[in-house]
Order: C-alpha cells, then structure tokens, then sequence
C-alpha cells in the first residue's frame, strides 16, 4: 500500500503533462512552424548581408529581421527594403 501512495503523485502529474500536451498541442505545432520560418528568414538575412554590397541592399541579420521575414514572406522582405529605403539606414 505504501509504494501505491509514493506512486500516485508520478501517476497524477504524468496524466496531468499529457493533458496538458493534447491542450497545447496546435499552439506548440504553431511556434514550431514560426521558430522553423524565422530560422530560414535568419538564412536569407545572412545570405543577402553577404551579397547585398552587390544589390546595394544591406538589411540587418537581426530577430526582429528574420521574424518580419518569417512571418510574412516575400512582402516582409519588400517592407524591410521599403524600410530601409525610407529611413534612408
């Protein structure tokens, strides 16, 4: 009876984490993909930082960059030139 009662709270939390898994699991599929989006939207940054002396674009290899980059797309990278252009950086 006494291993049952040392048991029960390992038993309790480990049905607790996969309720709590099977609640998050769309937000936690969600900040993958963005974590996923922003890490190629990081790529493009220092790809285009290493050519963008060719192209006369020079954006910086930042999160806030790569996170504009991630979740918008092409269109965030049109933003960040058109950005860049106005502010004249």
């Amino acid at each position: 009876m006494d291993t049952l009662l040392n048991a029960l709270p390992w038993v309790a939390g480990g049905l607790f984490l996969v309720l709590l898994l099977a609640v998050l699991r769309r937000p936690l599929r969600w900040l993958g993909q963005l974590a996923a989006r922003t890490g190629v939207g990081l790529g493009v940054l220092y790809a285009l930082s290493w050519a963008g002396g060719l192209l006369g674009i020079h954006l910086g290899v930042n999160l806030t960059n790569a996170l504009v980059l991630g979740v918008l797309g092409v269109p965030g990278f049109g933003l960040l030139v058109a950005l860049e252009w106005m502010l004249g950086a």
